[in-house]
C-alpha cells in the first residue's frame, strides 16, 4: 500500500514546480514510508510514497516503462489478488517482466489493453497513468472503494491524489467549505455521500469507476455497478458457493513479502478469516499465525449489555486463540490515549471522523506495525450478508431515510439556526437518501418484502460501507500498515447482494447464510455468537474527559464552532444525564460521548486546516 498524488496542467510548464510535486508527496510520508518519488514533465507532475509488500528492491515508483517513442508512467496504491494469473496472461502475448511485484502488472495490463484492464483486475486499486502517446491521464479505483482518489477539477488543470492532505498542500486548492461541506459533515457524518470531498473544489472518484483527463476535459465511466440478477442456487448450494468464494479470496490476500497477521475480535467475521488463514498456513508449511486484538482499561469492569453491543469480545478471543493456537498480541489502551489521540485520527482523515473508534483503530494500528506490515481484516461482512440490527428491524426498515443515522432531527437541533436556514439539514439528508433509493437495482418480480431487503442492502454497501472502509484506510496507512479485506472481493459482493433474503438468514440467524458456509471452519459457539461491533471503551472517565474538554472550548468563547452550533442546547445536553445515552445516533458505536468527541473534532478541524466557511 502506497500514496500518491500530482496534478495536470496544459496551460504550465511543471518542470518548474517540482517544490510543489514535493510538498504534496510529502504530505504522505505515512502512507508509504519506506520510499519516495517523482517524475515530472512539462504538463503532468506524479508523487508518490512507497509501503514495500511484493518485490521491495524492484517495485519502486512512478513506475516508468516505454514502448517504442511512447512513455507510460504509473503511481499506484494497492494490492492485485490475481496479479500471477494476469502475468502469465501478459507473458503469453508477447509481455516481458523485470519484477515480480503487481505494480508491473497493472503497468503492463495497461500497455496491453488500455483502458480496459480495469476489467480484469482482481484487487484493492487506485492509480493513475500517464500515457504520452495519448496525451491523457488515466486513473481507476477499485470497485467497492477500498482505497481512496480525491481529485478537484480547475480551468485547464486536474489535481488528485491518495487523501485530501495531498491536494490541499497545491497552492491552487484552498480549503473552503460551503452548505453542501456543511451539511455533510453536520448531518451526515461522520459519513460522506459518495463523490463529495467535503471542501469546496474537491470531489471523490467512485468506486468502480475509472477517468480520462485529456485536454478536451475530463471523462468519467463506470466500469463496474451493482447488478440485480436472479439467483438460482437452493441453500446448500449457496452455502458452498459462499465457502469457496470466501477460502479462495482469503488464500489470494495471503500473499506478501513481508510479515503479516490477522485482527480478531471472537466474532463470527474475524474467526473465520483467522482460521481460514491459520489452515492454509498449516497446508503450507508458514508456521503460526499472529493475531491482534484491542481492548481498554476497566472495560471488563463497566460494560453493560445492550441491543447495539450484546456481549464483551474478551472470552471469545481467548476461545479463538487457544483452539486455533495462534500467536495472540492483546493491545488495551487507557482514556487519556483516547482523548489526546483524536487530534491524530482527524488529521489522518482530512476531517472530523468517528471520535474514539477512530482513534482507538489508530493505537491499535500503531502497535501492529511494530510487528507486523499486513493485516487481515473482516471489514464489510455485516453490510454484505446483512447483519446490522438496523437489518432486522421494522423501526429502521421503514424509517425513511439512513437506518444508522435515525438521529437526524437531533442533530439539526444542534445547529445554530443561521446555519440551519443556510445548509437546510433535514432536507439535505432527505435528498441524499432520495438520490440513494433511486439508485438501487431492483430485479423484475420481487414483492415489497424483497424490495425492502434488496433496497437495505444496497444502502448499506454503497452509502454505509465506505465510511469504515474509509476509517479502516486512513487510520492504518497513517501509521504505514496495509490492511486487507477479504469481505470485499468484488465477486462474493456480486454474488451475496443477489442472494435472497430468506437464504441470506438461514436459520433464522442474521448472517445464517455465512454461518452455514463455515459449518466445521469454526467451533459451533463460536459459529453462533450473537453478533457484537468493534470494540469501544464503557468507561465513564471518557464520558467526562470529552465532555469537559468541550465545556472549556464552548467556554472559551474563541472557537469557529461556537458560530456554527446551538450552544446553548450543546450545553444542557453536556450537563445532562443523556450524556451517558446508549441510544446511537450514528452506526452501532457513537452515543453520547462520541458526540462530546466529534465536535471537539470539527473544532480541531476547523482550527488546524484553518478552514474557510462560505
Amino acid at each position: 500500500m502506497c500514496g500518491f498524488t500530482g496534478w495536470i496542467d496544459w496551460t504550465d510548464d511543471l518542470t518548474k514546480q517540482s517544490n510543489i510535486l514535493e510538498k504534496m508527496t510529502g504530505t504522505l510520508a505515512n502512507r508509504g514510508p519506506d520510499a519516495s518519488g517523482t517524475w515530472i514533465s512539462p504538463h503532468c507532475a506524479l508523487g508518490h510514497r512507497r509501503l514495500s509488500v511484493i518485490d521491495p528492491a524492484n517495485g519502486a515508483q512512478p513506475m516508468v516503462r516505454t514502448s517504442d517513442d511512447d512513455k507510460y508512467v504509473l503511481v499506484y496504491n494497492g494490492e492485485l489478488y490475481n496479479a500471477l494469473e494476469l502475468k502469465k496472461e501478459l507473458e503469453s502475448r508477447g509481455r516481458r517482466f523485470t519484477t515480480t511485484c503487481d505494480t508491473e502488472v497493472l503497468l503492463v495490463a495497461y500497455m496491453e489493453w488500455g483502458p480496459a484492464c480495469v476489467e480484469k483486475f482482481n484487487g484493492i486499486f487506485a492509480f493513475a497513468l500517464w500515457d504520452s502517446k495519448e496525451q491523457h491521464l488515466f486513473m481507476a479505483r477499485d470497485r467497492v472503494g477500498v482505497k481512496p482518489f480525491f481529485y478537484a477539477k480547475q480551468l485547464g488543470r486536474l489535481v488528485f491524489g491518495s487523501e485530501p492532505k495531498a491536494l490541499l498542500a497545491h497552492p491552487a486548492i484552498k480549503p473552503e467549505v460551503g452548505p453542501e461541506g456543511l451539511a455533510e459533515i453536520f448531518i451526515v457524518g461522520p459519513a460522506r455521500t459518495p463523490g463529495v470531498g467535503i471542501y469546496r473544489d474537491l470531489a471523490e472518484l467512485l468506486p468502480g469507476h475509472c477517468a480520462i483527463y485529456s485536454r478536451s476535459g475530463l471523462n468519467i465511466r463506470a466500469y463496474w455497478k451493482l447488478e440485480s440478477k436472479p439467483h438460482t442456487e437452493d441453500v446448500q448450494e449457496t452455502a458452498r458457493t459462499v465457502g469457496d468464494l470466501l477460502r479462495d479470496t482469503v488464500e489470494r490476500q495471503l500473499v506478501s513479502d513481508v510479515p503479516l497477521c490477522t485482527l480478531l475480535s471472537g466474532g463470527l467475521d474475524s474467526s473465520a478469516l483467522t482460521s481460514l488463514a491459520v489452515n492454509y498456513y498449516n497446508v503450507t508449511g508458514q508456521g503460526n499465525v499472529h493475531t491482534f486484538s484491542v481492548d481498554y482499561v476497566d472495560n471488563d469492569k463497566h460494560f453493560k449489555a445492550h441491543a447495539f453491543q450484546p456481549n464483551a469480545d474478551a472470552p471469545w478471543i481467548e476461545r479463538m486463540t487457544t483452539h486455533l493456537g495462534t500467536v495472540h498480541h492483546s493491545m488495551v489502551f487507557d482514556t487519556p490515549e483516547l482523548v489526546a489521540s483524536l487530534r491524530e485520527a482527524m488529521l489522518a482523515r482530512d476531517l472530523p471522523g468517528m471520535a474514539d473508534v477512530d482513534s482507538s483503530l489508530l493505537l491499535f494500528c500503531r502497535e501492529i506495525k511494530k510487528e507486523a506490515t499486513v493485516a487481515i481484516s473482516g471489514e464489510a461482512a455485516d453490510e454484505i450478508f446483512g447483519g446490522y440490527p438496523w437489518f432486522h428491524r421494522e423501526e429502521a426498515l421503514n424509517a425513511g431515510t439512513f437506518p444508522w443515522s435515525l438521529a437526524a432531527g437531533m442533530r439539526a437541533d444542534l445547529l445554530s439556526q443561521d446555519v440551519a436556514a443556510w445548509i437546510r439539514p433535514l432536507e439535505y439528508i432527505g435528498d441524499r437518501y432520495s438520490d440513494a433509493i433511486a439508485e438501487v437495482p431492483h430485479l423484475d418480480g420481487e414483492d415489497a418484502a424483497a424490495r425492502k431487503m434488496r433496497q437495505m442492502s444496497y444502502l448499506n454497501i454503497t452509502r454505509f460501507m465506505p465510511t469504515l472502509l474509509d476509517r479502516k484506510d486512513r487510520m492504518s496507512m497513517a501509521v504505514g500498515l496495509e490492511v486487507r479485506v477479504p469481505y470485499c472481493d468484488h465477486r462474493l459482493v456480486e454474488y451475496v447482494y443477489n442472494i435472497p433474503w430468506a437464504i441470506k438468514t438461514a436459520g433464522d440467524r442474521e448472517k445464517g447464510i455465512l454461518r452455514l458456509a463455515l459449518e466445521g471452519v469454526l467451533p459451533h459457539d463460536v459459529l453462533y455468537r450473537k453478533k457484537s461491533p468493534y470494540p469501544k471503551t464503557h468507561n465513564p472517565n471518557y464520558l467526562n474527559a470529552v465532555r469537559k474538554q468541550l465545556l472549556e472550548v464552548i467556554n472559551e468563547g474563541t472557537s469557529p464552532l461556537l458560530s456554527l452550533i446551538n450552544v446553548k442546547k450543546i450545553r444542557e445536553l453536556a450537563e445532562s444525564e443523556a450524556a451517558s445515552s446508549n441510544l446511537p445516533w450514528f452506526g452501532q458505536l457513537m452515543s453520547g460521548p462520541q458526540l462530546f468527541a466529534y465536535l471537539l473534532q470539527v473544532d480541531m478541524w476547523l482550527r488546524e486546516y484553518k478552514v474557510v466557511i462560505r
